[in-house]
């Protein structure tokens, strides 16, 4: 039977889902531009697709695709941005994915119905990170110099294990951008509304498009394509995949996909799909993403 549903795979339609990956990844470049303009900084469209697609290879080998955060900011200072500049930005990345991935699991569970226990659980622990998140960030951004209490109380730790003139420099250097953070943050949300609810639209459509690429991938597969199943499962293992326990989360989304995508997919067609998607929005990540972070690398050592 799976050997039936290969022969009769749609091309045209695998590449459709592909296609919708691509836009996942062209959206979120110009979220990434948008939200850097609101600084009063500019990017390139070009260099905001490199700095999205090299972050996604460091993403797609560490756990809870942690490593991309670090480069895209790297990326940004490179571009003239302040460390504290660039973190607010990518903060202000993650807040909408976060707020995103909430209101449509929210809403796609109620329209759906397909209320299992595993997602409702996972929404209600989602929820409760973000908001003690929240709560953190709140408090970082309207007193930074709560920052500068905690340097002093780590500064003999620091001094332990580093010369004083190099401790008192880092407790400097962090009391700094912990106020450079503030600013822009305080920036992102006041500075240009607009700008704001654009890149709240890309989340939206970057997402989207994400989450559409198993119902193309059904649709080639001559499968119906339950985009509202579909899409309510995705919002589960994109927010299951949020937990750091394998790089990429290698494993953790799969089964998660299997366990869900098995309650509307037939059996004979549910390991193509867990495959083929997987294929689709993970390796594809590795291997351009490789080949971009090689030629950032490359232009850095120039």
């Amino acid at each position: 039977m799976t050997w039936r549903v290969i022969a009769g795979a749609q091309p045209g339609l695998l590449l459709l889902a592909f296609v919708f990956h691509l836009l996942f990844w062209l959206f979120w470049a110009l979220r990434l531009k948008v939200l850097f303009s609101i600084l009063k900084s500019r990017i390139s469209v070009g260099y905001a697709l490199e700095a999205t697609l090299a972050s996604m290879f460091l993403a797609a080998i560490t756990p809870s695709s942690a490593g991309g955060e670090p480069l895209r900011i790297k990326m940004l200072v490179d571009k003239g941005a302040t460390l504290g500049g660039a973190s607010a930005v990518v903060v202000a990345e993650r807040l909408l994915d976060a707020i995103f991935f909430l209101l449509a699991l929210a809403l796609f569970l109620a329209l759906t119905g397909f209320s299992t226990r595993f997602g409702i659980e996972i929404g209600v622990a989602f929820f409760a990170v973000l908001v003690v998140l929240l709560a953190i960030l709140t408090v970082a951004i309207k007193k930074p110099e709560g920052v500068d209490k905690v340097v002093q109380i780590l500064y003999p730790l620091l001094s332990k294990f580093l010369r004083e003139q190099r401790a008192e420099k880092i407790s400097a250097f962090v009391s700094k951008e912990a106020r450079l953070f503030s600013d822009a943050a305080i920036e992102l949300m006041t500075q240009s509304p607009y700008r704001l609810v654009f890149a709240s639209v890309l989340t939206v459509l970057l997402w989207l498009f994400e989450f559409l690429v198993p119902s193309a991938v059904l649709m080639a597969f001559n499968q119906s394509p339950v985009v509202l199943y579909s899409i309510t499962a995705q919002l589960i293992i994109v927010i299951v995949s949020l937990i750091p326990l394998t790089p990429g989360s290698s494993g953790i989304a799969e089964t998660s996909m299997v366990y869900l995508y098995s309650r509307f997919v037939t059996v004979s067609t549910v390991g193509l799909l867990v495959g083929v998607w997987r294929a689709i929005t993970y390796f594809s990540n590795l291997i351009v993403g490789f080949i971009v972070t090689a030629k950032v690398i490359k232009a850095s050592l120039k």
